[in-house]
């Protein structure tokens, strides 16, 4: 008798039991093998297609986020990411515009029709920024928010979830497993750096998290090269080295004037120099057998 699979023939409603070893269940490609793929629109994450995110880290006026969109939807990205509610380390930092940020994202959806990516922080916001939103971003600092998980996890759409920058790989299934608990199974796992001594990038990315959480789960993994660096030359080599590894999709900051950024502005690319990222993944793409 295998020690993984054990055939029941007493009871006829059951075809076999499996024993399950791993905290997380319902993540895991033990009881789901074949890769998740999540629908936003006209666009399949999880699926050949190399998916591009791309837009400012926050929303700072009408200007700013139509340009921005209108210019990244020329270069091929597929969703505009842009931030309403913004977690600050400082409290004395641009906080977001709220609503009225997510009424300006809606309205260059409208414009573009590029799907919306943003970010929500508490239980309490999810129905509102629902209303607006194509996809739900739980960010780093919430990763193990769990009431925000739960949450989530019963509005059913999709999620990005990024992982926590002192947090295993482990851990960061397990914050996954929160939300499919409740029903909701449109998660995308987002690496965006981990906290480590060194200095020279904001944060330190764990390029083998890829292949890890591809073998570990279903669910389709992204990587946030802007966050992970801190630094927009180093975005292009990061995205290659991403889409290399397995990754499904790809989020980049992009500010039409990034040197008048109330958030990011390091990281962030202008629309030109995120032309040129688009353009410097294409033999990449092509070589891993994907799509742009």
């Amino acid at each position: 008798m295998d020690n993984n699979e054990l055939h029941c023939n007493t009871m006829s409603d059951i075809e076999r039991l499996i024993q399950q070893s791993q905290a997380y269940k319902l993540v895991s490609r033990q009881f789901h093998p074949q890769d998740t793929k999540i629908q936003v629109g006209n666009v399949i994450i999880g699926g050949k297609k190399i998916v591009m995110m791309a837009g400012p880290c926050s929303v700072e006026n009408k200007i700013q986020v139509m340009e921005t969109a209108k210019a990244v939807k020329k270069s091929g990205a597929h969703i505009l990411r842009g931030g309403a509610y913004k977690p600050r380390t400082s409290v004395y930092s641009f906080q977001g515009l709220g609503e009225d940020g997510l009424k300006m994202l809606l309205e260059a959806k409208k414009q573009t029709d590029l799907p919306i990516v943003t970010e929500i922080m508490s239980p309490d916001k999810v129905s509102l920024v629902a209303q607006y939103a194509d996809i739900l971003q739980i960010g780093c600092r919430n990763m193990q928010n769990y009431d925000l998980l739960m949450e989530v996890g019963k509005i059913k759409k999709p999620v990005v979830l990024k992982r926590g920058f002192n947090s295993t790989i482990k851990e960061f299934l397990l914050s996954a497993e929160y939300i499919m608990s409740q029903g909701n199974d449109k998660i995308i796992l987002c690496e965006r750096g981990i906290r480590t001594f060194e200095t020279m990038t904001r944060n330190t990315l764990d390029i083998s998290a890829v292949p890890i959480l591809k073998k570990l789960s279903h669910l389709p993994i992204m990587v946030d090269p802007s966050h992970a660096t801190g630094k927009r030359d180093l975005i292009l080599p990061i995205s290659r080295a991403a889409i290399a590894v397995g990754a499904d999709a790809i989020m980049i900051e992009v500010h039409h004037h990034p040197e008048q950024a109330l958030c990011d502005g390091d990281q962030s690319l202008t629309p030109n120099e995120f032309d040129e990222v688009m353009k410097g993944i294409k033999p990449i793409i092509q070589c891993m057998g994907r799509e742009m």
